[in-house]
């Protein structure tokens, strides 16, 4: 399963001002400390997950997406939030 980081930053990186607009609204304004907010991590798993490409998307299913997700939260916020 930790081959699926390697997906899923490639979704975040082609397409993380759209994640970060379905968050507040607005592209790279969040903190670090919002994108750890449970309901912004929600937002985050879901626009990833319908961003996978289809043959992992078929793979992997949303509740083990979710899992994977939440046990790499850091990772994944690493990637969105601006560098300090």
């Amino acid at each position: 399963m930790t081959d699926l980081m390697q997906p899923v930053s490639r979704v975040i990186g082609a397409h993380r001002d759209e994640i970060l607009q379905k968050l507040d609204g607005r592209a790279g304004t969040l903190t670090v400390a919002a994108l750890q907010n449970d309901g912004a991590m929600d937002t985050v798993i879901r626009c990833c997950y319908e961003l996978l490409p289809g043959l992992v998307r078929l793979a992997v299913k949303e509740p083990a997406f979710r899992t994977f997700m939440l046990a790499n939260r850091d990772r994944v916020l690493a990637q969105l939030a601006p560098p300090p």
